[in-house]
């Protein structure tokens, strides 16, 4: 049976759309690199290709609680169309890198100091899981729930993520959930508990008042 005009439409889009979707990510760009608006291309040196703020960190004392140092596009204007981005996360004992995901890119974590407890899931809700050793890397797949867990209640741990994506995103699982106004019975229903249970969670992630 021939193909109605709508139906050759839509095969054609399927056909020309596919490879974009196959090979999804930052676009490639047409110029050795991206030179920010405004900027005048005969005056940059090599100063716009280097990042100097990790240097705090080298001299910094142990953390006291969970950070991240990025070193994104956002950071790092001249990261933009290479597809690469840095973060140096560190923990202090006994912390967390609560469940988040990347949207747009793998992460890949190098742990350089200390012991972490790593884990995602997957798209059949498997936990995968690993107890990390200094000098161990582990990869985060794209897109998937994952978290770090610093098990060591009295030492700290410091890891180096490196991700596919000049600017990766990160959707942070608890605070998406419960800082973002998301009605209290509709949590209530999908977690199956009371609105008095959701209100508790979010009150844990309401600004502190002035």
């Amino acid at each position: 049976m021939a193909m109605t005009v709508k139906q050759q439409f839509f095969l054609v889009v399927l056909v020309l759309g596919f490879p974009f979707l196959a090979i999804g990510g930052d676009p490639d760009i047409l110029t050795d690199f991206v030179v920010p608006v405004g900027t005048n291309n005969s005056l940059l040196d090599g100063k716009f290709f280097t990042y100097t703020g990790m240097r705090s960190l080298v001299t910094s004392p142990p953390p006291t609680n969970f950070s991240v140092t990025k070193a994104t596009m956002a950071e790092f204007p001249a990261l933009n169309g290479q597809s690469v981005s840095y973060a140096v996360l560190q923990y202090s004992a006994g912390s967390v890198n609560p469940p988040h995901t990347h949207p747009r890119a793998a992460e890949l974590l190098f742990l350089t100091y200390g012991t972490l407890e790593v884990g995602f899931v997957d798209t059949t809700n498997k936990l995968f899981t690993q107890t990390l050793q200094a000098g161990d890397m582990f990869v985060f797949p794209k897109g998937l729930v994952h978290y770090q867990f610093n098990c060591d209640e009295k030492d700290f741990a410091i890891a180096i993520s490196a991700f596919g994506s000049a600017a990766a995103g990160t959707v942070s699982v608890p605070s998406t959930l419960f800082a973002t106004y998301i009605d209290d019975q509709i949590l209530a229903k999908s977690f199956k508990t009371d609105v008095a249970t959701i209100q508790k969670l979010k009150a844990g992630f309401a600004p502190p008042k002035a």
